[in-house]
């Protein structure tokens, strides 16, 4: 029976898997390491979107959206706005008041991860999230129109401009964060959600020390294709993947895997790829990953885990 999950996830499509392994996983079983490339200052407050997403997913506060929290208003943004604040950043009130308190406890010297457990403790969390690093670490997206921080090519700009490249400024200053390098320790399997593999699972990556933990990790490793067909479900992985020369398939995200994943979970549309994707170095397991509900959710989590089981008894 495996007792403990290092789960690595980034947006929507992560928290979806990583909420259905917190439900068939025993409680404390799973830890959750968050892509923190993302984090950015809005209105002189620390806002850490992916953080944010799996916490609001893991607590079930979660709008029908994915990101933020249901039944949001937007009334203190409307006023920023009357004062010609930049509003382009949609942040409703109620999760203003997580991005006050995560400040206020940065500005009193905790560290990123010791906020995030408060956090989650605090809205009933069961499963341990944890920053990749608590230093620093930004995603700059390189376009044909210079470089942009990732929420300006992401929000303001939707994406639009072409992308050449990315890098993750502070990457090779970081650390992994201590429950990062703790949970290294007492996995027992290693799963990557089905988030973007350049922007969400890149970060992570390139925090130095962990692509050789993930090269020389002892139990299973699996990942979850975020493409399917020749499209992302959410998010720009399939446009930068084209956009940086890059196959965009299930096959794409193995070359991306390789060295670092043993199996690749693809959805029953890319069938007739498992030859591919076991060509590149990788097993490929077929079954359904679109999780429109919280029994698909389940589902596909238990599949990972059946896989991981699988394995640790052969």
């Amino acid at each position: 029976m495996i007792n403990h999950v290092l789960a690595l996830a980034g947006g929507v499509g992560g928290a979806k898997l990583a909420l259905g392994l917190m439900h068939v996983l025993p409680a404390k079983s799973l830890t959750v390491v968050v892509n923190t490339g993302d984090d950015e200052e809005f209105h002189g407050l620390h806002v850490s979107p992916d953080v944010d997403t799996l916490m609001y997913t893991m607590a079930g506060l979660n709008s029908e959206a994915g990101w933020g929290l249901a039944g949001e208003t937007f009334n203190l943004l409307e006023m920023l706005k009357n004062y010609g604040a930049p509003t382009w950043f949609n942040l409703g009130d109620k999760d203003f008041a997580t991005h006050i308190e995560r400040t206020r406890l940065l500005r009193e010297g905790l560290s990123l991860s010791e906020v995030t457990r408060r956090l989650c403790d605090k809205l009933g969390v069961q499963a341990n999230v944890v920053p990749m690093s608590d230093q620093t670490v930004r995603t700059v997206a390189e376009t044909v129109e210079g470089d942009l921080a990732f929420q300006d090519y992401f929000v303001r700009r939707q994406c639009e401009p072409v992308i050449r490249g990315v890098r993750f400024e502070g990457a090779q200053q970081a650390r992994m964060s201590s429950g990062f390098h703790a949970a290294l320790q007492t996995a027992q399997a290693l799963v990557f959600c089905p988030s973007n593999p350049v922007v969400s699972i890149g970060p992570i990556l390139a925090v130095p020390g962990v692509r050789e933990a993930f090269q020389g990790f002892g139990g299973p490793r699996i990942a979850v294709s975020p493409i399917i067909g020749d499209h992302a479900l959410k998010g720009p992985a399939a446009k930068m993947f084209r956009e940086l020369g890059e196959e965009v398939s299930c096959v794409g995200v193995a070359r991306r895997l390789k060295g670092i994943c043993d199996v690749l979970v693809i959805d029953v549309q890319d069938a007739h790829r498992t030859d591919d994707v076991r060509a590149v170095g990788l097993e490929a397991v077929t079954t359904n990953t679109i999780m429109e509900t919280e029994k698909d959710k389940k589902d596909l989590a238990q599949k990972v885990l059946h896989i991981a089981e699988k394995r640790l008894s052969n």
